[in-house]
């Protein structure tokens, strides 16, 4: 007999892993102060831009000897922007344990033409970090968007290391606690833990990645877009938002009511709490159903934004399918957009725990994933 729907419905039923959801009760109007239609470099633009650096240095507890700077095409450019000019000069090592990280191993090895050592794991997995030789520069994500795995703090990375160490923690910022004096390059984008709209990345250096790029000339050409100095010195104004290209003053506003937003709700200790919160109810309903489990076993490494479940019941013999079946249900309910696993990972479920996802609306919608189950269930029993 076929399970009954469940009454309740999550009020907002956007799991997407990015672009996320918008904060809380976003509106259009609370855009209405952008600058639009005036320049960037205007004395208006200038200060929208340096409201963000500087708020984002106030909840994420950056560092003040840190630079913080807005830069083009989102993570993926900030991370880029970060190996094109700073590998080269030390031996790297690339650890990688999802797509992402695949990407920057793919970029150093193949782009950059680097003898780089590779450390992968699979999907659910990291690297053991006692095993990376840190005075080598070293490349990782610290948190897997694509595998729901991170790193469980920085224990690991030497306060005397030699070589620098890039981060991107494009599903970790405003939602973990980041150990900044253990990251020399850190890289994340707008569109993930608080919600904001696409295209912009921020980069974030220590005193020790200001110094590399001061004192080391990479052996192949920067494109424009990627300089970072200029005779020998950093280009201050980048730090400073004088933005290398022009930037969406619309999406630098939305940015601005996260960053308010986020204070709101206690600033980053606030935005930690409701990340762990949500992916409580995720635990939750997975320990009480043996038919589905994390794709990380170890719960040390296991992700608080992007969640990876996989369904393990042994009738199940078209993973790739069933998940599919079972994604397709919740959105055609319009209980969950976009939870399906992402393409290169292993079948299952990828739900947003992020902070701006509301834990009522995740409670709402596990029945909804136990009841889209046992009917893809049941119509592979009717089908044998």
């Amino acid at each position: 007999m076929a399970m009954q729907k469940p009454v309740s419905r999550p009020a907002n039923p956007r799991f997407s892993s990015g672009p996320c959801a918008k904060i809380p009760n976003f509106r259009l109007d609370m855009l209405a102060d952008a600058p639009l239609g005036r320049s960037h470099r205007a004395s208006i633009g200038k200060a929208k831009l340096s409201a963000a650096i500087e708020e984002t240095r106030a909840i994420l507890g950056v560092p003040a000897d840190y630079r913080i700077g807005i830069v083009p095409a989102s993570d993926t450019g900030a991370f880029e922007m970060a190996m094109w000019n700073l590998l080269g000069a030390r031996p790297v090592e690339m650890l990688a344990w999802e797509s992402f990280g695949e990407g920057w191993v793919t970029d150093v090895v193949k782009q950059l033409k680097l003898d780089a050592k590779v450390k992968t794991a699979g999907y659910g997995e990291i690297v053991d970090l006692t095993t990376v030789d840190f005075d080598s520069d070293v490349c990782f994500t610290w948190n897997g968007t694509t595998s729901g795995v991170r790193v469980p703090n920085g224990d690991a990375i030497p306060a005397d290391r030699a070589g620098l160490t890039l981060c991107d923690a494009t599903s970790a910022a405003f939602a973990m606690d980041l150990p900044w004096d253990k990251l020399d390059v850190t890289t994340f984008s707008w569109q993930k833990v608080l919600g904001g709209e696409g295209a912009h990345g921020m980069l974030i250096l220590s005193p020790r990645a200001v110094e590399r790029l001061e004192t080391y000339k990479p052996a192949w050409p920067l494109p424009k877009i990627f300089r970072l100095t200029k005779g020998g010195k950093l280009i201050d104004g980048v730090f400073k938002g004088e933005t290398i290209n022009t930037p969406s003053m619309m999406a630098v506003e939305d940015y601005l009511v996260a960053l308010d937003w986020a204070r709101s709700v206690g600033g980053l200790k606030g935005l930690i709490a409701r990340a762990e919160a949500n992916t409580a109810a995720v635990s939750a309903f997975v320990e009480a159903h043996d038919w589905i489990d994390f794709l990380a076993a170890d719960p040390a490494i296991r992700s608080t934004t992007s969640v990876c479940v996989k369904f393990t019941d042994a009738r199940i013999t078209d993973g790739a399918a069933f998940a599919k079946a079972v994604a397709k249900r919740l959105e055609t309910e319009n209980v969950a957009y976009d939870a399906g696993a992402y393409r290169d990972a292993p079948p299952g479920l990828r739900i947003w725990c992020g902070s701006t996802v509301e834990t009522s609306d995740l409670e709402a919608l596990m029945p909804w994933i136990d009841w889209a189950f046992q009917a893809e269930i049941e119509a592979l029993t009717e089908a044998a």
